[in-house]
Formats: C-alpha cells, structure tokens, sequence
C-alpha cells in the first residue's frame, strides 16, 4: 500500500499519545497503530452520561430558543427513489419558509437529496440562503469503484451543491483497511473543491463504539468537515450515545489541532424532546462554539412539523390542527 500525504489541516506539531497526528497516516500500519491506540470507550459510562444529560430540563424562554435553533440546525432531506423535481421544489419552498403563516419562523439549514436533483433544488434556493447538500459515493451503500464515487461527487458538485454527505466503505473499515477508507476521504475531498464534505459512518452498522471513536478520527484525520452518523437508512441511526461520542471526539481533535469540525446526527430524530437533547449534548460536550448551523446539523425529515407544531404552541399555547403543517 503506498503512503500518503496527511491533510492539510494537520501539522506534525500535533500529538496523540505521543504520535504526530501527521505521522498517524504515514502508512496503513501507523493508521492501524494510531486508531487501535485510541483510548477505549466506557460504553456504560457513555450511555449513563447520555441519558443523564436527556433528563435536563429547561425554562420555557429557553426552549422557545431551542426550538429556533433546531429548525435553522435542520437538512431537510428527501432520498427516496419516488422523489421528482415536483417535490423537491416543494421541499425547497417549506426550507425557506416553513411556516408559511409565520414569517418569524427561522429557515432550515439545507436541503438534502440525490445528485440528479441538486440542479433543481439549487435554482429553488437561488438567494434564499439555504444550502444545497447532496448524497454521494454511490449513497447509501458505498459500493462502487472509486470511480464511480468520484463521478457522483463531480456531477452533483457541477450541478451547484453546497455540501457533499459521503459515505464510507463500511466493509473496508471493519476489515481494518483503514488506510484504504483514508485515501478514498481524500479523493472525495479534493473533487467537492469549495463544498463542505460531511462524512457518513453508518454508525449502526459499525457494531462497537470503540468502532465509532476510531471512524470520527479517521475521518477528521483525512479532512472532513462535518462526521455524521448515519445514513437513516438501516435500522440503528442517531442516538445520543453515539452523537455524544462523536461531539468528544470533536471537541478533542480542536483541542489538539485547533480545527473545528461539525458533527450531524441523521435518522430516527423526530420530535422536539429528541432535538433540544441533542442540543444539551452539544452544549455540555463540545460546548457553545458548536451551537450554529455551520457546526451542527439534524439530518431530518419529520422533525421539521414536530418542531414547528411546539413553536406554534409555545406562541399560542394551544396546539394547531393536523393540517396546520404539510406531510412531506
């Protein structure tokens, strides 16, 4: 296996237990070595922790805060192989405006959908602010050539996307090809040129959480600026267990490289409750820096009318009728 250059954003000043983290990825054995000597993960400790900070409750002002935030933190994403230019407009006009009677109501952070229909949500959002994310790398299997995966970055990147969602071998990672899912990061990478990559785990189909601490720095490793967790696609998706790991391991990697990168949870986040504690674990781990949506991320679809239903009655203090949102 050749070696590799590290990324950019790393600097041989930068150590882990003792390893430049420059070094780390000067071979598939130091890559190995490195990963392997990550601290191992407390998984009682990590769950306990989790659920303790999912008890936490907050004032009334500052979940009308919350709920703002979470609305404007969202992708609001269709993937479905049912989807057409119809609804993705559709989508596109809900994330500017998702309250079509309130014009208070905060816009989401981005629309996500398959590369053929990024040209069409990005002539939607034309001036509106709202990024454009598109799935690639043969979503949300990864099972493709390298090729193949870096044509589908190129063309939804031609057709004007924002942010690239990949994801990664998940095969090659659980053989311990580490270096393999490394290189194939950096390629993806260099084809997004000035779209911001987030990085897919399929954290469900990882198995353990030492599993998941070795992919996050893995992935920042090779130049990620976003690790998110899932596809939504497979029955494990985010779960504040695994989202807090992955906020540890941003808020480390800063702390080490003085690089901030984001974290997304996607899949199984539905209601209000389940956002605003995702919101205390941003704040209590990785801390207020990450409290923005160039930080944070839901990747959701429902969450959006939960959300909007709560601020509605938190305004009104009664709760609207079903057809008070639309059903995407």
């Amino acid at each position: 296996m050749p070696t590799t250059a590290p990324s950019p954003k790393l600097s041989a000043s930068f150590e882990q237990g003792g390893t430049p983290l420059a070094d780390a990825t000067a071979s598939d054995s130091a890559l190995r070595r490195f990963l392997h000597g990550l601290p191992g993960v407390d998984a009682v400790g990590l769950e306990a922790r989790a659920a303790s900070l999912g008890t936490r409750s907050i004032k009334t002002t500052a979940k009308a805060y919350a709920i703002d935030l979470a609305i404007s933190m969202i992708d609001l994403t269709t993937l479905e192989g049912a989807d057409t230019p119809g609804k993705v407009r559709a989508l596109a006009a809900k994330a500017v405006h998702p309250d079509p009677t309130d014009r208070t109501a905060p816009r989401t952070a981005a629309v996500c959908v398959y590369p053929d229909m990024a040209a069409t949500a990005v002539a939607a959002l034309a001036g509106s602010g709202v990024k454009v994310a598109s799935v690639a790398t043969a979503f949300p299997a990864g099972r493709a050539s390298l090729d193949v995966k870096l044509a589908d970055v190129r063309d939804a990147v031609a057709a004007g996307a924002d942010e690239i969602d990949m994801v990664i071998d998940r095969g090659a990672f659980l053989s311990g090809r580490y270096l393999k899912v490394y290189e194939e990061i950096l390629a993806v990478k260099a084809e997004c040129g000035s779209a911001r990559l987030k990085v897919i785990f399929e954290t469900g189909e990882l198995s353990t959480y030492d599993n998941i601490r070795r992919a996050s720095w893995l992935g920042m490793l090779a130049g990620a600026d976003f690790i998110k967790t899932s596809t939504g696609k497979v029955g494990v998706n985010a779960t504040p267990a695994n989202t807090l790991l992955m906020l540890e391991a941003v808020r480390d990697f800063r702390a080490q490289t003085g690089v901030q990168i984001g974290v997304k949870p996607a899949g199984g986040i539905r209601t209000s409750k389940d956002a605003v504690k995702f919101l205390v674990l941003v704040n209590e781990t990785a801390g207020e820096d990450w409290l923005d949506n160039h930080w944070f991320r839901f990747g959701a679809s429902s969450l959006l009318n939960d959300l909007l239903m709560q601020r509605q009655k938190l305004s009104t203090g009664r709760y609207s009728g079903p057809d008070y949102v639309t059903v995407d």
